[in-house]
């Protein structure tokens, strides 16, 4: 669905009514929608070329602010009235009314997942009270020890040091924050399974033994080539990268989200039954970039160069399907 929504398919792409009717992320993490927002215009500015490359701490400031609310809209709310975003003119004082603004015209915060409020910071306002967590990180530079960490665990542990940022949370910002140039440590290294992994993980496995979560999603990575075979399944990789653990990771718990309408009975730990958020199609064009240390842009620009009439792109459901652009 993503690489036909990529060559310019519009409209419904399968005849599978759960993902017809339901939003679900894609298969590899880093080419959601705000992902790839996050990458093409937050951390690298590709429509800002002529600019020079920020230091890590100026990304490490960015990549946190728009993470913590993970919402467009609010992200370029913020650079409408703020204009540039950066570590030296970052304070509670400045971007904290401009959130106040937009709050009171609509919520800042993203549904994906729950953000929970730094309280020890006493502000009245939860958006308030993340605005000084970044700042107590900045003053606490906890930006240069993630920059000078070995491993992807060892930011981690700065990252999960903060007040509210529990293990998912710190997971998910270690991960956003190691796309930047400044960091390069392996996707491979460890993993740490959210709610709904976990949910997930229940489902699919109902006796694990004495494999833990991460043991599961990190066994399904490094097997993903056999299981897939096994199933019969044709799976488009992202132009030769496997799927990493963070991806897996994702994986279970889209399938906790789909088995909540496919197997109501199956209840998992948390016993939830619906999907909450529902599909809206997108009038924009979807992008495919992604890090470029992966080595991957290239392929991508060549794939979308070349003949797209190819049997894995086929739908199960031609009806639904609109005529692909050139």
């Amino acid at each position: 669905m993503f690489r036909l929504h990529l060559l310019g398919g519009t409209g419904p792409m399968t005849s599978d009514p759960i993902l017809r009717k339901y939003r679900f992320t894609n298969a590899y993490r880093a080419s959601d929608r705000t992902t790839q927002y996050l990458l093409q215009h937050v951390m690298y500015e590709r429509t800002n070329r002529n600019r020079p490359p920020r230091s890590f701490r100026d990304t490490f400031v960015r990549v946190l602010l728009f993470k913590i609310f993970n919402k467009i809209e609010t992200w370029e709310g913020l650079l409408r009235e703020v204009g540039d975003i950066n570590a030296e003119d970052f304070s509670v004082g400045r971007i904290g009314p401009v959130l106040d603004a937009l709050k009171a015209r609509g919520p800042v915060y993203s549904p994906a997942y729950i953000m929970p409020s730094p309280r020890v910071f006493g502000l009245p306002s939860k958006h308030a009270n993340h605005l000084c967590l970044i700042e107590h990180m900045l003053a606490t530079n906890v930006d240069r020890r993630i920059g000078s960490a070995r491993s992807m665990s060892e930011a981690y542990v700065a990252l999960i040091a903060m007040p509210s940022i529990g293990p998912f949370l710190a997971y998910q910002l270690v991960t956003d924050l190691n796309y930047s140039p400044s960091l390069d440590f392996t996707e491979t290294e460890f993993v740490s399974p959210g709610p709904g992994a976990l949910d997930g993980l229940s489902k699919c496995f109902s006796d694990p033994g004495d494999l833990s979560p991460p043991d599961i999603v990190r066994y399904a990575m490094e097997t993903q080539q056999e299981q897939l075979a096994r199933r019969g399944i044709e799976f488009s990789d992202l132009w030769g990268r496997p799927l990493q653990l963070v991806d897996c990771q994702n994986l279970f718990c889209e399938t906790d989200k789909y088995s909540r309408v496919a197997h109501p009975t199956v209840r998992g730990r948390s016993h939830r039954m619906k999907i909450k958020q529902r599909y809206v199609p997108r009038t924009e064009s979807a992008s495919a970039w992604y890090p470029p240390k992966w080595g991957i842009n290239e392929l991508v620009h060549g794939w979308l160069r070349s003949d797209p009439q190819r049997p894995l792109l086929q739908v199960d459901d031609q009806s639904t399907f609109t005529e692909l652009n050139e």
